[in-house]
C-alpha cells in the first residue's frame, strides 16, 4: 500500500509544484516563487525563441511585476503529462475588475522536483 501511495504522490509531484508557484505568484512571494525553480531554469516564448536562463534572471523579470497589489493569476485548466504541467492560465497584472485578463498557455517542465523550463504561448505568438 504504502509503494503505492509513493507512486501515486511522485505522479502528482510536477502538479503540486505548479500549484505551489502559483500560490507564490498570487502571494507575490518573489522567495517562494522563485525558490520552485532550477537554478538554471529557461525560459522560452513560442515557437522555441529563449527569452532567458536562470533563476536569477527569471527572479529579476518578477520583481517589478510583483510590485502590483492586483496582480492574480488562476489556472482554468491543467493537464499533467509525466514531467510536464500544461496550464491555460488566465492572469490580471493589476486584479481582476480592474484590468482586461490576459490568456495564456504555460508548459512547466520539471526535473530532479524543480522547474527546469518554462515555455510561454501568447495570443499573438507566431504560428
Amino acid at each position: 500500500m504504502l509503494a503505492a501511495h509513493a507512486i501515486a504522490e511522485a505522479a502528482q509531484s510536477p502538479a503540486m509544484l505548479a500549484e505551489r508557484q502559483l500560490a507564490a505568484y498570487n502571494a507575490r512571494d518573489l522567495d517562494a516563487f522563485a525558490a520552485c525553480f532550477a537554478p538554471d531554469v529557461e525560459v522560452y516564448d513560442f515557437p522555441g525563441v529563449l527569452a532567458l536562463t536562470g533563476r536569477e534572471a527569471f527572479r529579476a523579470r518578477f520583481v517589478e511585476r510583483f510590485k502590483s497589489e492586483g496582480l492574480h493569476a488562476i489556472a482554468v485548466h491543467r493537464a499533467v503529462v509525466g514531467e510536464r504541467v500544461i496550464d491555460h492560465e488566465r492572469v490580471w497584472l493589476d486584479g481582476p475588475g480592474r484590468c482586461a485578463p490576459i490568456d495564456l498557455v504555460v508548459i512547466y517542465t520539471v526535473r530532479d522536483g524543480l522547474i527546469a523550463r518554462v515555455d510561454f504561448i501568447k495570443e499573438g505568438s507566431p504560428r
